[in-house]
């Protein structure tokens, strides 16, 4: 299963058409996850006190969870996620907090290293940017991390377009070369 984490929210979306592009040259079936349409909790005392104690009761198969358990068996994650304000938009990192959880998408070696548990051999990051000051550490960089170092996916790929917005950019141009 190929797993889909929209972050757009453009009906004319520049990066959810590079991901549409990539998701038609992918086998397999595509679930799609559509951050703006989810009401994420405020990860407040009593949320991390619920989950928390869920953790330790094993008790994995709340629907608390379940974005987290879908993230573990994908075999292949796709997140279009357009460089805005300096990073992502707000909801993929809502998403990653709901999905980060000790049990479900990692644990901790007896040494204290994470070890992830997810299935997903690879990660596609696919985003644009009007301009073309994008520092990999500023959006990328931090779900490259998080996917190797703690959910086990080691083959992380960006597929990138920017500049679009500066004047006189030849848009389709730009798009034709990342697909």
């Amino acid at each position: 299963m190929i797993l889909f984490i929209d972050a757009c929210v453009r009906a004319q979306s520049r990066t959810k058409r590079l991901a549409k592009a990539l998701l038609a040259k992918l086998d397999g079936e595509v679930e799609t996850v559509r951050l703006e349409d989810i009401s994420f909790p405020v990860t407040d005392e009593g949320y991390l006190e619920k989950r928390d104690g869920l953790i330790a009761q094993g008790a994995f198969d709340d629907e608390m969870f379940a974005l987290a358990r879908q993230f573990a068996k994908a075999d292949t994650i796709v997140i279009a996620a357009p460089y805005w304000d300096l990073s992502f938009p707000a909801k993929l990192k809502q998403y990653i907090e709901v999905i980060n959880v000790l049990g479900v998408t990692f644990e901790y070696t007896p040494e204290g290293f994470p070890k992830g548990l997810c299935k997903a051999k690879k990660l596609y990051y696919v985003m644009t940017a009007g301009g073309s000051y994008v520092p990999e550490e500023f959006g990328f960089g931090y779900i490259k991390a998080l996917a190797q170092n703690f959910y086990g996916i080691d083959d992380v790929e960006l597929i990138k377009a920017t500049g679009l917005d500066i004047i006189g950019a030849d848009v389709e141009a730009i798009l034709s070369s990342a697909i």
